[in-house]
């Protein structure tokens, strides 16, 4: 029994971990190595577009996307995470624990010496969690 408490607890912390990650600067190859070993719960859709350049990976029950958006070099930008509305209350819990609150929908991470802008959009149908470098120093 405490074997099964124990492995329960590490896994709830490292799946906090693993969505609480910002792969922003990491490369293509990277990221699909991070998502590989530590998202197993997500799957990478191979998609074409000739205006963006992203990866694209999604769950078994079409309830979350993440996109990673490239630059030019193949090196993550921003990331989208658009999700069902039904995980709205959870995402914003993770999001304080992981984060740094600065405004209703709005929080700061801290990663290598960089600060990045976290937002979160409520929809009709769905959540949109984005996160891009912040522009101010």
């Amino acid at each position: 029994m405490i074997r099964i408490a124990a492995f329960c607890s590490l896994m709830i912390f490292s799946c906090s971990y693993a969505c609480g990650q910002n792969l922003i600067g990491y490369k293509n190859n990277e990221i699909r190595k991070f998502m590989k070993e530590n998202r197993k719960d997500m799957n990478y859709d191979k998609v074409r577009n000739s205006m963006f350049s992203y990866l694209k990976y999604s769950d078994n029950y079409d309830r979350q996307t993440i996109l990673f958006f490239l630059t030019t070099d193949s090196v993550c930008k921003s990331i989208r995470v658009i999700c069902d509305s039904a995980m709205k209350t959870e995402k914003i819990k993770e999001l304080d624990t992981n984060y740094r609150r600065i405004a209703d929908n709005s929080w700061i991470d801290d990663h290598n010496g960089k600060k990045y802008l976290i937002t979160f959009k409520d929809e009709q149908w769905s959540c949109s969690i984005t996160i891009v470098p912040d522009k101010q120093k």
